[in-house]
């Protein structure tokens, strides 16, 4: 007669899958809820007690953790000295854990948790089963998720050779279950104090398949942390359209990133690529949408337009004037709403707290064989700026220098920024040299660039951006500063009489 071992928390579909067992012949093994509720329901059970005879003891804390148990779990039947063995220790074989785990991320995601009730709820004797039978995969079958019920029902009734198969997927998913659940607690662990490690344990949630990859070709996944999702994609509710592809994620959350720099005022950010467009604040949205627009009418179609401010109709009206691949906010008016589901293929998110700006979670970059990691770029550091000209910045030219600051900062490297007025007037990511930058700015700019103010990731090596930006009209210059040459662009700077702020740290972005 076959045995299954039956111990779970999650207790959805249980009593169900335990009466087809039943009647298939298999006797059922259980422990403390568990067993209660299966005797309760009518299940006819051996409570684990009677096998290892000895007490349940220490508040629950030990229950499974027997010889008998693991012991039948991982005899291999085909192995001549564990049958002898087993028959020697009167050891009964079992051939089905079925077992879920104490809820810690659900004990820790509460607010009134406490560190003792996170620590009990680490399940102990839950993961040494799981990982025992999957290890024996071949003669114990392992359960570690309810919607797994019915195909184990299934097949039962197939060939060796599919339940050889299914043996094996259901080993995988419980050593990825008990892989996920120790790196919580170790993450958790890792929060409550501070130290350096030699290894990195991360873990991630699947959200969802994509439409694709970064191309049509290549599969996409989307997974998300367990913790600090609040006002990001992983939390994004789709209101309109359809599926995302790996691309509009990348693009969306490098629009979000940018509008995290600009709270306290109405900001439209419009991204192409991952890189910003078109960045516009204001005191009604709409304006700052046309601001944003109006920075590079050619590049924000078919991009990605992201709000701080719940979009209203007129602003929708205006979004809606041209093709837009995803627009996402934290709430819609709904006529506004109405107005944007009219266009056939936009997408529209709805991410709350979409503000939130300080997350702990860390940059990962995968390379060929590895990992790179690294803090996120939080810091600006605009107060206490060094102005090293002879002419400082004026009022307005402080506001728009900040502006652009913020908006280079998420410029691909080398990155050159104009603004004017609280609005980008062009933007050139992504150059080998930063004088191309600047000089792509300038054309993109024309006329608008008379006025404006530069932003420059990193240092200028050469006076050569200084020259080209006084011939442009450009007044006022923000940089790092930290070039062994800083001197020839100071001079420059003061020859044509344009403001220039030193910050002292620069914003790489590759």
């Amino acid at each position: 007669m076959a045995r299954a071992l039956i111990s779970v928390y999650d207790k959805t579909g249980i009593v169900e899958f335990s009466k087809s067992l039943v009647k298939r012949g298999w006797e059922i093994v259980s422990t403390g809820g568990t067993s209660a509720l299966l005797q309760e329901s009518g299940v006819d059970i051996i409570d684990i007690d009677e096998i290892t005879k000895f007490p349940e003891c220490f508040g629950g804390r030990v229950k499974t953790l027997h010889p008998k148990i693991h012991g039948g779990i991982l005899n291999r039947r085909d192995n001549r000295e564990d049958q002898l063995q087993k028959e020697v220790l009167d050891i009964v074989d079992i051939d089905l854990v079925v077992n879920t785990l104490y809820p810690f991320k659900e004990t820790l995601e509460k607010s009134e948790s406490t560190h003792e009730d996170i620590v009990e709820n680490i399940d102990i004797g839950g993961p040494s089963m799981i990982r025992a039978a999957a290890k024996n995969y071949k003669d114990c079958y392992i359960i570690t998720d309810p919607k797994d019920y019915e195909s184990f029902l299934k097949t039962l009734d197939e060939s060796m050779e599919t339940q050889v198969a299914y043996r094996a997927y259901l080993a995988s998913k419980a050593f990825h279950l008990t892989a996920h659940y120790d790196a919580l607690i170790a993450g958790y662990f890792a929060s409550q104090v501070s130290g350096d490690y030699d290894t990195l344990t991360m873990t991630f949630e699947k959200v969802s398949d994509l439409r694709y990859g970064e191309n049509p070709h290549q599969k996409g996944t989307f997974y998300r942390e367990v913790f600090e999702r609040e006002g990001t994609l992983a939390e994004a509710v789709q209101l309109h359209g359809k599926q995302l592809s790996f691309n509009n994620i990348h693009d969306t959350n490098g629009a979000l990133d940018i509008l995290k720099e600009y709270t306290g005022r109405p900001t439209i950010v419009g991204v192409k690529h991952a890189n910003p467009c078109g960045i516009g604040s204001a005191n009604i949205l709409k304006d700052a949408y046309k601001k944003a627009y109006e920075s590079d009418p050619m590049s924000i179609y078919g991009g990605i337009i992201a709000s701080n401010r719940k979009i209203d109709l007129d602003t929708a009206k205006e979004i809606g004037k041209i093709f837009i691949e995803v627009v996402v906010a934290p709430d819609y008016e709904e006529e506004a709403l109405e107005v944007l589901q009219k266009k056939k293929n936009i997408r529209i998110l709805k991410v709350e707290n979409i503000e939130k700006q300080k997350y702990s979670a860390r940059e990962v970059k995968k390379v060929l064989g590895g990992l790179l990691v690294q803090d996120r770029d939080q810091e600006l550091l605009l107060d206490g700026y060094n102005c090293v000209t002879n002419r400082k910045p004026t009022k307005e030219e402080l506001v728009d220098l900040e502006f652009a600051w913020k908006a280079v900062k998420h410029a691909k490297s080398n990155g050159i920024t104009l603004a004017k007025n609280e609005s980008t007037v062009a933007i050139g990511p992504g150059q080998v040299s930063r004088i191309w930058a600047l000089e792509n700015c300038i054309k993109q700019g024309a006329e608008k660039v008379i006025g404006s103010v530069l932003a420059s990731d990193a240092y200028f090596p050469f006076d050569d951006c200084v020259e080209a930006a006084s011939k442009a009209g450009i007044t006022a210059i923000i940089q790092p500063g930290g070039s062994i040459r800083d001197e020839d662009s100071i001079k420059k700077a003061n020859e044509k009489n344009i403001a220039m702020i030193f910050t002292g740290m620069r914003h790489f972005k590759h």
